[in-house]
């Protein structure tokens, strides 16, 4: 016998979601509620949609639709190397120079592009410095509104336009001898950090008891490792590193690329610094990143550090360099009118949403999910794509799994201190698309109810 599903209208949806946001939960905790059905072009839900609220990583939904715009879907962000001066035998008589471009997704594998580079020249002497051009953005390492005690956290990432490894390093430790300091371990293994290490190994049947830090209070590189360490620790395998973020990545950048060439057996005699790349420098170079794999980053995993660099490449393509985050605001501000929202009705001051500045509304969100769809189909379904996929991967990969609205969610998650927030596109089981945005703030230590709520609230838009 075949079973049929039975759906559920318009106002049992209604009379379901009220329900829902009647639970005592919703006394101090704001919500709001925005649902669209993009197949029939008709309202679904509507609860607060106006209120002026934080979007957390909400954000990234308008940073990345502009950015698919505006930069366009064959957009290349690019690092070049070149260097200045002659080359007499196997010296060379001058510098080397590393401009960055923006791209978040530089890392220590990508370097032996770039020794090569120099390597495929015979060069075994450099008698000057390496240097870091780092012109093409403002000299602002932190979005503005971000919390000083984010740091050393790799969710406040070091911007520059030249970045490598998410600008943040692991630490992992590894037991030694009882009674002796455990082992410091790097990755990628550098020169770049000093460590401090106060550790002590401690028998098997003693539990770790250790804590790793950066001396960010003072924007220093060191890395302070305290506490007893249990001897079999990293044996077994089973503690994960502690990822710490990079003060000036464009030094350590630098000073990678450095350890890269000495490998080669390369010598560097000068210093490494920043500097302008200078008239008639020669092109040896250039490592290009596609937008698309940088803006999946963006939304699938929540990267910060990819959301600014995305923000930086708009300022610069229409305003020009030194590329300044409120540039970067002013194209995103383009698509809230093409949207036909009004800009000046909210408050944006970075691209990822880290800023508790930020205030945006349901009713926004939603109007770019709405817009991308109808009036950008190509790039809508990129976007769409860059999403978590409810139980199946991203940062919805534990989310709604088993459920009816496993894999019919593609949405972005949004998280901040009393922030959660949900926005994207549902497909019902009756084969209609929804767009829909949920912002909840004003909570204390309940970031997992927030979020079960919106699950919730899928599960039951699923039903429609």
């Amino acid at each position: 016998m075949l079973s049929v599903w039975q759906g559920i209208g318009f106002s049992q949806v209604k009379d379901k979601l009220n329900n829902l946001l009647s639970d005592p939960f919703f006394e101090s905790t704001i919500a709001a509620v925005d649902v669209y059905d993009l197949t029939n072009k008709e309202i679904v839900y509507q609860k607060n949609n106006k209120y002026l609220l934080h979007p957390a990583s909400n954000m990234k939904i308008l940073t990345t639709a502009a950015g698919l715009f505006f930069l366009g879907p064959d957009y290349f962000f690019e690092t070049t190397l070149y260097y200045h001066g002659e080359i007499e035998g196997n010296i060379l008589r001058g510098d080397i120079y590393v401009v960055g471009g923006f791209d978040p997704e530089f890392i220590t594998y990508d370097l032996e592009y770039f020794a090569a580079a120099i390597d495929s020249l015979g060069i075994k002497e450099i008698t000057g410095n390496l240097y870091a051009d780092v012109s093409r953005m403002e000299n602002r390492f932190w979005g503005e509104g971000w919390m000083w005690d984010d740091d050393p956290s790799t969710d406040a990432p070091y911007l520059s336009s030249l970045n490598i490894n998410l600008n943040s390093v692991d630490v992992f430790l590894l037991g030694a001898d009882v009674g002796e300091n455990a082992q410091v371990i790097l990755n990628p293994h550098t020169e770049f950090f000093e460590i401090f290490n106060e550790t002590i190994t401690i028998p098997p049947d003693q539990d770790n008891s250790y804590y790793i830090t950066r001396d960010w209070m003072n924007r220093k590189n060191t890395i302070m490792a305290t506490g007893k360490v249990n001897w079999r620790t990293h044996m077994s395998g089973d503690e994960e590193p502690v990822s710490l973020n990079v003060y000036r990545p464009d030094l350590y950048f630098l000073t990678l690329y450095k350890e890269a060439l000495q490998k080669r057996g390369i010598k560097i005699n000068g210093t490494l610094d920043n500097f302008w790349l200078p008239y008639g420098a020669i092109h040896l170079k250039t490592f290009s990143r596609p937008v698309i794999a940088v803006i999946r980053r963006v939304n699938k995993v929540s990267s910060n550090l990819h959301a600014e660099m995305v923000l930086y490449a708009m300022a610069e393509k229409y305003y020009g360099k030194p590329a300044t985050s409120k540039n970067g605001i002013k194209v995103i501000n383009n698509l809230i009118t093409m949207a036909g929202m009004n800009p000046e009705k909210y408050r944006l001051v970075d691209g990822s949403g880290l800023s508790h500045y930020n205030l945006v509304s349901a009713e926004l969100i939603l109007a770019v999910l709405k817009h991308m769809y109808y009036n950008e189909p190509e790039l809508y379904k990129i976007l769409n794509e860059s999403f978590p996929v409810s139980g199946i991967d991203g940062t919805l990969g534990r989310r709604m799994g088993g459920s009816n609205a496993e894999n019919r969610v593609n949405a972005k998650t949004g998280t901040l201190s009393g922030v959660s927030a949900l926005s994207g596109y549902l497909a019902a089981k009756s084969g209609r698309l929804l767009a829909f945005s949920i912002l909840m703030q004003n909570f204390v230590n309940n970031t997992s109810t927030a979020r079960s709520f919106q699950d919730e609230i899928c599960k039951i838009l699923t039903e429609y």
